[in-house]
């Protein structure tokens, strides 16, 4: 998920005011039967990930229960945290309940942002619920946010390009970084700056994978204070595996982060609309990626919907998608992507959102979702996925997924982008503990709100 904060001290001086002043408006009581009429809530969606179907049937369904409208605003990942940061302390424009990513939500509960709908947890699903993203939603006994969807990080192949270099599944991760050296080096396919395993030197979300695997961690908590790990001896390990990588397989820029790279694996095409402009082109760069699980709908053959939009038709014959593999015989611990989602604090229609949520977290819905190929929430509906690969490699590499350091001021982390600046330098560093302390000095003060 992908993000970016205005300025530490933005996120400083916006949580103080939160701290301080998030308590809600009304009281938080049942909007079944009230007269709704002319009341409208706002909900707050990240990026593009939740299909126009189902915000339709948001809005229709919350509709025909309250009375109410819903108002549904897509925020870009890029900006989301500082929208947070300025709009939840302030009632007049905070969203009354938005979609943040996993990693955001400790930042935004440890300073009172949200709602406590600890009263609602059973209802919603309670243990029934991803706990590992209830966990990043709970402070003390207290639950503010709860898990919209889940997504986990699976490999992408152009299979056809394995075969040509003679190179078959690795069952584990060092065979996956012998093979994927073996075919950037062979260039089956001899196109100019090929990639095996095309992965961006800011890419740092696909990138821990390697330190998870070699037992390594990102941060450390003792006593309420948390430390910066990069120069931990387990997580050398990773990011020398991951620095050899970096030289022997991929060819992706230094700067370049986890945004489309599944467009590196689609043949060079293009599709052009009634003027003859080109509205569509990629070119095939790369024999393998990491994405989400829901990336494979922009990946395979292009074409055309009934009205004339570009499509992607996956093709068996040409891809294939796995789970990155461990040295253990297991999966190997990804970062597990998906959203959380709460009641702003500050909302004035707090009894609607409550409405709101229980209907994102109805049956219906939670089906709605695994059939969009986005992990639902609650555990009873996860057969919705069905059983085709790609929902076979979200289920098993979910399986062994982690998140990111559930630290008070991750989201700081993330925002300031000194992952993205650190992991940029990996590739050409002649001394990785001296670089992973540095960054483990500038890391600390940020996990702890400093």
């Amino acid at each position: 998920m992908k993000r970016k904060l205005a300025s530490l001290a933005a996120l400083a001086t916006a949580s103080a005011l939160v701290l301080a002043g998030c308590s809600s408006n009304a009281e938080a009581g049942d909007a079944a039967g009230a007269d709704n009429s002319g009341k409208t809530i706002t909900l707050w969606l990240a990026g593009g990930d939740t299909p126009d179907a189902l915000r339709d049937y948001l809005k229709s369904e919350f509709n025909k229960e309250t009375g109410a409208k819903l108002n549904i605003q897509q925020q870009d990942w890029g900006d989301l945290v500082t929208k947070l940061t300025t709009s939840l302390p302030d009632a007049n424009n905070t969203p009354d309940v938005t979609e943040m990513g996993n990693t955001q939500s400790p930042t935004f509960t440890n300073v009172g942002a949200f709602l406590d709908i600890t009263d609602m947890y059973d209802e919603l699903g309670g243990e029934k619920l991803l706990q590992s993203f209830v966990d990043a939603g709970t402070v003390g006994d207290a639950n503010y946010t709860l898990p919209y969807y889940f997504g986990s990080r699976a490999v992408f192949t152009r299979s056809d390009v394995w075969t040509a270099a003679g190179v078959e599944q690795p069952k584990t991760l060092d065979e996956f970084n012998a093979a994927v050296a073996t075919i950037s080096q062979t260039n089956p396919l001899a196109i100019p700056g090929f990639s095996g395993f095309y992965l961006g030197g800011q890419d740092w979300r696909n990138g821990i994978s390697w330190i998870f695997a070699n037992g390594g961690e990102l941060a450390t908590v003792k006593d309420g204070t948390w430390t910066s790990t990069l120069a931990s001896d387990n997580t050398q390990k990773g990011l020398a595996q991951l620095q050899e990588l970096y030289k022997s397989a991929s060819n992706a820029p230094n700067d370049a982060k986890d945004s489309n790279q599944y467009i590196y694996l689609n043949d060079s095409d293009e599709i052009k609309d009634a003027d003859g402009a080109v509205t569509s082109s990629t070119s095939l760069a790369a024999a393998s990626i990491m994405a989400p699980t829901w990336a494979h709908w922009s990946i395979g053959t292009l074409g055309t919907d009934a009205e004339g939009k570009a499509t992607r038709t996956w093709d068996d014959t040409k891809n294939r998608v796995f789970a990155l593999p461990g040295n253990d015989g297991k999966p190997a611990p990804v970062f597990a992507g998906g959203s959380n989602i709460g009641i702003s604090a500050k909302s004035k229609n707090p009894a609607l959102a409550k409405s709101l949520m229980k209907i994102i977290f109805s049956e219906d819905y939670q089906n709605m979702l695994g059939k969009n190929g986005l992990g639902p929430a609650n555990s009873d509906y996860v057969n919705s996925l069905g059983d085709d690969q790609f929902a076979k490699a979200l289920i098993e590499s979910a399986s062994n997924s982690k998140l990111t350091p559930a630290a008070p001021g991750w989201a700081t982390v993330e925002g300031s982008l000194v992952l993205e600046e650190f992991f940029s330098k990996i590739k050409d560093s002649t001394d990785l503990a001296a670089l992973a302390a540095e960054y483990d000095k500038k890391i600390t003060p940020m996990l702890n709100g400093k």
